[in-house]
């Protein structure tokens, strides 16, 4: 299992950033330029990733300003789950965390892990961003 990170400590409460995150609708701020034909509901998404996959991911786990997880909803081209949590750093401010675990086979480790870590960084980044 491949796993990718990245962190980000984001000044608002973990409140508002787990509500934030808990809306999947809110997700596509978050996406990068290459990701197309978004649609969602509060618990899922589908969209394409320009030249690679089309994807369809729903929430399969929450726990109330701690953590979600969502998974492919229809096949996707490799298992993958992704994961955000979030931590109340006590002074007002949430370290948010992304966390992309994949099952990828040599090659695909190869060609996927160098753009599922941009996307992961690109996720927290823009997190912070939105949430200023």
């Amino acid at each position: 299992m491949t796993i990718i990170e990245s962190a980000v400590e984001v000044n608002k409460p973990v409140n508002e950033v787990y509500a934030f995150l808990s809306n999947m609708n809110n997700h596509q701020q978050l996406m990068p330029e290459n990701i197309y034909n978004w649609e969602s509901t509060e618990d899922d998404a589908r969209f394409t990733i320009q030249n690679m996959a089309k994807l369809a991911i729903k929430i399969s786990n929450r726990v109330e300003n701690q953590e979600l997880t969502a998974i492919p909803s229809e096949k996707a081209p490799f298992d993958v789950e992704l994961k955000w949590t979030v931590e109340d750093n006590g002074n007002g401010t949430t370290t948010a965390k992304h966390i992309i675990s994949a099952d990828l086979n040599m090659m695909m480790k190869m060609l996927a892990s160098g753009p599922l870590q941009k996307l992961a960084d690109h996720q927290t980044e823009k997190l912070k961003e939105i949430l200023a």
